[in-house]
């Protein structure tokens, strides 16, 4: 995830010890070098100072509280990590601590295994590790190794995810494991979505519970490293906080299905909502599954040309897509991201073909925020959007006909950050940043023309 950046230094983060050497190791982006005019934008993209992009961006971290396939998922997209499952020791005290559980959604190919999570399609003999880095196959069955082990959780404005139009003013207790399925050039979490579990948790050592009472107590580096947090502690832990909501967020919740659904259930059984932040690089089936108790999503529609995402991100276009249709088609309130980065994504007649489907598609009532990129990870030689970029992006998208557009990332512009009725143009919900200034409504209708705004406003 590059959206959704977690914000403060904390012991909690067990992978920043090792961020610094990664940062250093990584290096700025190669340039493309295919024939082209070296203009200002390649310019930028290749680094005025050359290593200048080798410092890349300091080690984030998060807080705790005191049927078939269709036709472009047909064959593996990206690479594994051949013989690099745990074995030995290591594997013993993984599954031990409850931290490896055998995975959902895949398929047994002869000796091999073809994990069907998500679109890369990973096929893994026995001994390797998918390209997420967290499902791994051992003896004839795949496991997830991220259950029940958060690296970051935290409690968040629901604004933070962002969400304008869900349950606006209320907190959700947000959690992430390590791994991810995209290798984002501008990522904001890469220290823990490009981590192994390995490399954030500790299995040996006196195991550790989380409660509330334990984390309002504290935790050491060491302590930290070998929490567990079960669904159901997940669940008790939002609630004794006052969260109505649970957010799966920060690295790529997808990649923890396992864990993610599972704490879902247990919240939609005791009243609590479920948030899924993402790229929404899912197969129709595990989504569909995670449909039945998730209530709202944004998704990060990180560019809307197939040559960029790939470039990008390391993914494909065509299947965010399908998540989106997905997300309407049961009835999830969903709210879209996309960040505007310099020279890849704030090409204008892109953004354009982007609004004009989310509106033709999807409908024009879905919230779109433009994000502003700050220089992360491998594009730190990047300056960040102009703020004119995204005034413009908001102008071509509220042209397109959606109805609430909003730019993040940024302060001082007027409006960016106000919710209007979209008939008669009247505030409904004022905001400055993460904090409510007022809100206009009365139930899910205008305050001032009692007509409905787009949104969930009440449970």
């Amino acid at each position: 995830m590059d959206q959704e950046a977690k914000d403060t230094v904390t012991p909690i983060d067990a992978a920043a010890e090792a961020a610094a050497a990664a940062a250093a190791a990584d290096g700025p982006a190669e340039p493309d070098e295919r024939k082209r005019r070296f203009t200002r934008r390649s310019a930028l993209k290749v680094g005025v100072a050359g290593a200048a992009g080798l410092a890349g961006a300091g080690a984030l971290a998060s807080v705790f509280l005191g049927p078939d396939a269709p036709s472009w998922t047909a064959a593996p997209s990206a690479e594994v990590f051949p013989g690099d499952a745990p074995t030995g020791e290591l594997w013993r005290l993984w599954k031990r601590r409850g931290w490896a559980i055998e995975a959902r959604h895949y398929r047994k190919l002869g000796n091999n295994i073809r994990c069907r999570l998500c679109p890369n399609n990973c096929l893994l003999a026995d001994g390797d590790r998918g390209r997420c880095r967290n499902r791994v196959h051992v003896g004839g069955k795949l496991y997830t190794m991220v259950y029940g082990n958060p690296c970051s959780f935290h409690v968040d404005p629901i604004e933070k995810k962002p969400l304008f139009h869900f349950r606006p003013g209320t907190g959700i207790f947000s959690i992430a494991t390590s791994g991810c399925g995209f290798r984002c050039l501008n990522c904001q979490n890469w220290d823990i979505s490009q981590r192994k579990p390995e490399e954030t948790k500790d299995p040996t050592g006196p195991p550790i519970r989380a409660t509330l009472a334990r984390l309002r107590e504290g935790l050491t580096r060491p302590e930290a490293r070998r929490l567990s947090m079960m669904p159901d502690d997940v669940v008790a832990i939002a609630e004794g906080t006052g969260c109505p909501s649970i957010a799966y967020t920060y690295s790529e919740p997808t990649v923890f299905y396992e864990y993610m659904i599972d704490t879902a259930r247990r919240a939609r059984a005791k009243g609590l909502h479920n948030v899924w932040v993402t790229c929404g690089y899912i197969h129709r089936e595990p989504l569909e599954e995670f449909c039945e108790v998730l209530d709202a999503a944004n998704v990060d529609l990180k560019s809307f040309e197939p040559a960029t995402y790939e470039k990008l991100n390391s993914g494909k276009l065509r299947p965010i897509l399908e998540t989106l249709k997905t997300l309407k088609d049961h009835g999830v309130w969903f709210e879209v991201t996309n960040l505007v980065v310099p020279t890849y994504t704030d090409d204008f007649d892109m953004i354009r073909r982007m609004c004009d489907w989310l509106v033709k598609e999807l409908g024009p009532g879905y919230p779109l925020h433009f994000s502003r990129f700050i220089p992360r990870h491998k594009l730190a030689n990047l300056p960040p959007t102009a703020p004119d970029v995204l005034a413009r992006a908001r102008s071509i998208a509220k042209s397109a006909g959606l109805h609430h557009v909003y730019i993040g990332n940024l302060r001082g512009v007027p409006g960016s950050e106000t919710t209007y009725c979209p008939h008669c143009k009247q505030i409904v919900v004022d905001r400055r940043g993460y904090l409510l200034q007022g809100i206009n409504l009365r139930g899910n209708n205008c305050g001032s023309c009692g007509k409905p705004v787009e949104g969930v406003w009440r449970s």
